[in-house]
């Protein structure tokens, strides 16, 4: 499984070394406008503590991030006029 790479983008953003545009945050996440959206209002959420993957998440992490897209999903469906497909 690859390891855990500290200058990823996502890392960086959480850092604030390099902007976002963001639509959340708690001490768990960070919700942030993907700037290579095929969809308009598209939402990636991150964790706070690194983890290579969704593999490595601590039960913790899932519990904090799953509230976070259900919340910036609803909003960006209400700001965007997208329909739930």
């Amino acid at each position: 499984m690859p390891s855990y790479d500290p200058n990823n983008i996502f890392a960086k953003i959480l850092r604030g070394e390099l902007p976002a545009q963001k639509v959340y945050e708690d001490a768990e996440t960070l919700a942030f406008m993907d700037i290579g959206h095929v969809n308009p209002g598209h939402t990636l959420v991150a964790v706070k503590k690194h983890a290579a993957n969704v593999f490595e998440l601590e039960e913790a992490q899932a519990e904090a991030v799953a509230p976070v897209v259900k919340t910036s999903s609803t909003n960006r469906i209400s700001s965007f006029s997208t329909s739930r497909g």
